[in-house]
């Protein structure tokens, strides 16, 4: 077998977080890997069909074994034991791998005690002692701020090495900030495809040394068809997924494709050593409509509260674009 692709070094921005440690460029995703949480946006709308029987074990091995080495988790993703399994199976030192986890709403809504046990739960489960990231999954509001500090006490007990957020807006980062915490966030991860693309906000955190990551990064595959996408890549004899995810490199964002397939693992990993033209970028750029623009602050004002018992009249609107 070969060996699988190197990742181009990320000594520099945009991909040097705020305590300097470099972030990689492209990871893998485990959300819906051998597991749909029934309280899923997919799950409660009938949107989607729940995922193929997949051994999630089996998955991530094969993530690992091509190439990837940043792997995204999640308390809400209920797989976190079947990564650990991976990860503890590999044999990779643990020094070359980058991983991350975030805390779910209803944790963030029961307090102090309910995070500090699930952070060690999540480092029994990952077969680690210390977790990269630990990030808020959504802005709970009246709960995630004084979460985020009950995570800079982990860091301080050696738990965790840095901290992040996710789904925060512009709005939501500024009231944290407002607390002063100990630890800035260092990662923001939101949705960033060209279907929705909020380049005001990705603006905000990058100028403000965030790192900004992209989960939906090929929209669920469901733009696989699109004849522009098809067109742009048969210009540069690359797949659909490979200028989705060149489109992120580009724009300096994390991108983070998820598959059970080891041909698309080795397929969303080829997006180095290429790139899209300025006239390409800038039709992807332009493909953000208002509907979808419209359907993100529904979305987000779900989420939000998502678990809780957190009112709707509790969440604002946040920037959009």
């Amino acid at each position: 077998m070969s060996s699988p692709p190197p990742i181009p070094s990320t000594a520099t921005s945009p991909y040097t977080m705020l305590n300097t440690s470099p972030h990689p460029p492209l990871g893998f995703g485990t959300y819906k890997i051998g597991y749909l949480p029934p309280t899923s946006a997919s799950a409660l709308s009938g949107s989607s069909p729940p995922p193929p029987p997949v051994d999630c074990t089996e998955v991530v091995s094969l993530a690992l074994k091509n190439g990837y080495r940043f792997i995204d988790c999640a308390e809400f993703y209920n797989n976190e034991d079947k990564v650990g399994q991976a990860i503890k199976d590999s044999g990779i030192n643990r020094d070359e791998l980058f991983i991350v986890s975030k805390i779910w709403t209803t944790t963030l809504s029961l307090g102090r005690t309910s995070i500090k046990s699930q952070v060690l739960k999540c480092l029994k489960d990952l077969c680690i002692s210390k977790i990269d990231v630990m990030m808020i999954h959504w802005p709970v509001p009246g709960y995630h701020i004084p979460g985020y500090h009950v995570l800079c006490e982990c860091v301080d007990e050696g738990l965790i090495g840095g901290l992040g957020v996710s789904n925060y807006g512009i709005e939501d980062y500024n009231d944290l900030m407002s607390s002063e915490p100990k630890y800035p966030p260092m990662i923001n991860q939101i949705e960033i495809n060209p279907f929705l693309y909020r380049p005001k906000t990705i603006k905000y955190f990058q100028d403000k040394g965030v790192v900004m990551q992209s989960y939906r990064s090929l929209r669920d595959g469901k733009e696989f068809g699109n004849e522009d996408l098809i067109q742009i890549g048969e210009k540069y004899g690359r797949s659909v997924a490979q200028v989705l995810g060149r489109w992120l490199i580009q724009k300096g964002i994390v991108y983070i494709p998820k598959t059970t397939s080891e041909a698309r693992m080795v397929e969303n990993f080829d997006v180095f050593g290429w790139e899209l033209s300025e006239e390409d970028m800038e039709v992807l750029d332009g493909m953000t409509t208002e509907e979808a623009r419209g359907k993100f602050l529904d979305g987000y004002r779900v989420g939000c509260i998502r678990g809780t018992e957190v009112g709707e009249e509790m969440v604002r609107d946040v920037t959009v674009g």
